[in-house]
């Protein structure tokens, strides 16, 4: 008959090891534990073992950092390619990071994740913040797939950013663009300036414009959820018709390139061109003019008009807005 020690022999613990964890369970157990038979006694401790070997691997159940990034990446397969453009981009620069590929998703902790966003973003607080969004989807993911205990990232703040002003453009600038979209090489952009100058729709928006968005006989112009920003569609007028006529009211293909052709042929260089900068002169020139944030709010497709207050104050001059509003 084999003796303790002989049943033991292949394992790194004594006898007294083995009774002290013994006792330790059954101290634990309390109650469930009292007054039981030695069989029944066993059969208890079975089952505590069971149960905590089964915690224990969903505990250290995981995987790598790389693996849970690009599942999370797949599993938003669906959003719209220059979101996923994004996504990859982002998770690419931070597995560039020394040893966060293989590094176990489960075992990461909130400073290496303030770390890792740091090392890869930290020269942008811009990208700081959407990294560390990528970074905190990441791990919402692991946790739906049990791969790790918790979110770290969720203790990290995002960095404050300063908004930059934005000056509108200047009704001289506006009709700088004009006229170079006169030009015969620039004649197909301007109905998309024509959106950009005096309904407000962002750059990205223009280019995903197609026949089915545009309706003239309705006078109208329809900017999709899909194909918005914010994913919050909006139905937009179609001001000044009379200055569009014969002007062909679609989108041009090849539509980014063509749009920063237009803007060097109105002596705009690239280093003096701000992102925003005819969405901001619209919606300054319709808040100086109209006077009416709540109509400009629901054009500009925002919740509230508190962005408009805290970005427009400094309105151009009613003068300017007027001038701005009669060019053509």
């Amino acid at each position: 008959m084999k003796t303790a020690k002989d049943i033991i022999k292949d394992l790194p613990l004594s006898v007294n090891d083995i009774a002290r964890l013994t006792l330790e369970a059954t101290e634990e157990l309390g109650e469930a534990a009292q007054g039981r038979e030695r069989t029944e006694l066993i059969l208890l401790l079975r089952r505590v073992i069971r149960a905590g070997v089964k915690a224990v691997q969903a505990e250290e159940h995981t995987v790598s950092f790389e693996e849970a990034a690009w599942a999370s990446v797949a599993a938003r397969a669906g959003r719209r390619a220059s979101t996923l453009r994004d996504l990859r981009h982002f998770v690419r620069r931070m597995l560039r990071v020394e040893s966060v590929a293989k590094r176990p998703l489960r075992g990461m902790n909130t400073r290496e994740c303030r770390e890792l966003l740091e090392r890869a973003f930290g020269c942008s607080d811009h990208s700081f913040n959407k990294g560390r969004a990528i970074l905190h989807s990441i791990f919402a993911y692991g946790l739906r797939q049990e791969w790790c205990g918790e979110n770290p990232v969720s203790r990290i703040e995002p960095r404050r950013i300063r908004e930059k002003e934005i000056v509108p453009l200047s009704p001289q600038e506006v009709q700088r663009l004009e006229q170079a979209a006169q030009l015969p090489e620039h004649r197909e952009m301007r109905f998309s300036l024509h959106l950009l100058l005096y309904n407000g729709v962002r750059p990205q928006e223009v280019a995903r414009l197609n026949e089915r968005h545009i309706r003239p006989e309705q006078g109208r112009v329809i900017i999709p959820a899909a194909g918005s920003k914010t994913g919050g569609g909006r139905v937009l007028p179609l001001r000044k018709v009379k200055s569009l006529r014969g002007v062909p009211l679609r989108i041009p293909r090849n539509w980014q390139n063509r749009w920063r052709a237009l803007r060097r042929a109105a002596g705009f260089s690239a280093g003096h061109w701000q992102a925003d900068v005819c969405r901001h002169t619209f919606a300054s020139y319709h808040a100086a003019y109209f006077r009416d944030l709540g109509a400009l709010q629901l054009e500009m497709g925002h919740r509230s008009t508190d962005l408009l207050r805290s970005r427009y104050l400094n309105l151009p001059q009613v003068k300017q807005a007027k001038e701005y509003w009669n060019i053509r």
